[in-house]
């Protein structure tokens, strides 16, 4: 069993109580302008915040140790972050406001001789505590019924130089699946009956089919393999693919569950496409699929770009399928062999 580093845990622990506290400076104006006792309040709110981290803790420290995120750690993960996120929006009203009492503290100590520091403001605090429950409601919704609001995004793209017979050919591209987060077997299907009433020629998914284990797709693989398109269906890898951020009983479980998770792209019926090229031919013309690895800025650079399109003619057609955006400024546009379409997700 690998041990546990505990230097994220102390990090995000100091973090999350830096936040708090300042967060509290706020809370506190509003208690006062409400009538609450202010030490009541104190109380109440170290007590809800040590409470919520130790248990976000012990829930992570469990999972990892488990190596399996199951819905409690799920809930509490989501819970977690969106408290934090809120917080943060708030702190950036009081930090606004900061700004504000300083300069009036420096201008008033420079031309009027007095150096007292203002007080705070009900009303910025006041409004920190709306923008930070609107963004509460936001988040809540983005981690339940978001998830499952679809919509079509459609884009006519124009090439001087793209082949004749692919004039008017449709692609449909769909990236970062995370089955992991799915719940609802039926919302998922509304999905696929979606991407398959737009009827396209060639469909594409742009990575991070699970969010850490293979096994997460198991129960949406016979919904997925229904995506159907004439000139086929293609795939990359994202960087949630590789396993990287959950704990393995050692590195051949990690390398078993990769294999297994490229085995699932089989069975969908997607041509997964790890650093390799695909022709894709119409009425004696051609066109270029190419996949690379995950190749990202801090998110692991395994791709190999070069080996991908080596075999292909500098003037063929080409579209690439990349996970991460940030490839596309690191290499490809800089790269001696034209690309013309690069399509990627990761940034959700």
């Amino acid at each position: 069993m690998p041990k546990i580093n505990i230097t994220p845990f102390i990090l995000l622990s100091v973090f999350y109580l830096v936040i708090d506290n300042y967060v509290l400076k706020g809370v506190l104006v509003l208690a006062a302008a409400t009538g609450t006792n202010s030490n009541a309040a104190d109380w109440v709110w170290w007590l809800c915040s040590f409470g919520l981290l130790l248990f976000f803790l012990i829930v992570f420290a469990r999972a990892l140790k488990e190596r399996k995120m199951k819905a409690a750690f799920k809930i509490v993960l989501n819970l977690f972050l969106v408290l934090l996120f809120s917080k943060l929006v708030f702190l950036v009203f009081l930090a606004s406001e900061d700004v504000y009492r300083t300069i009036n503290y420096l201008l008033n100590g420079v031309f009027h001789a007095r150096w007292l520091f203002p007080a705070r403001s009900i009303y910025f605090s006041g409004l920190g505590l709306v923008a930070a429950v609107a963004s509460c409601v936001a988040f809540l919704f983005g981690v339940t019924a978001g998830k499952y609001h679809y919509k079509v995004h459609e884009t006519t793209l124009f090439f001087d130089d793209l082949p004749d017979a692919f004039d008017g050919f449709k692609i449909a591209q769909i990236s970062d699946i995370h089955a992991g987060s799915f719940d609802n077997v039926q919302e998922v299907q509304k999905g696929v009956n979606l991407i398959n009433e737009q009827k396209p020629d060639l469909f594409l998914f742009t990575g991070d089919l699970v969010n850490n284990k293979a096994d997460e797709i198991e129960p949406y693989l016979d919904i997925f393999k229904q995506i159907k398109a004439p000139y086929g269906c293609f795939s990359v890898l994202g960087n949630h693919d590789y396993g990287d951020y959950i704990t393995w009983r050692n590195a051949d479980d990690k390398l078993k569950n990769l294999e297994l998770l490229k085995s699932y792209h089989r069975q969908l019926g997607y041509k997964l496409l790890l650093d390799e090229h695909q022709l894709i031919e119409k009425d004696g013309q051609y066109i270029a699929v190419v996949g690379v690895e995950n190749w990202g800025q801090g998110f692991g650079e395994r791709g190999d770009l070069t080996k991908a399109l080596n075999g292909l003619k500098p003037e063929s057609f080409k579209i690439l399928l990349s996970h991460d955006p940030s490839h596309w400024d690191a290499q490809v546009k800089l790269n001696a062999i034209k690309i013309h379409l690069t399509l990627s997700g990761h940034t959700h």
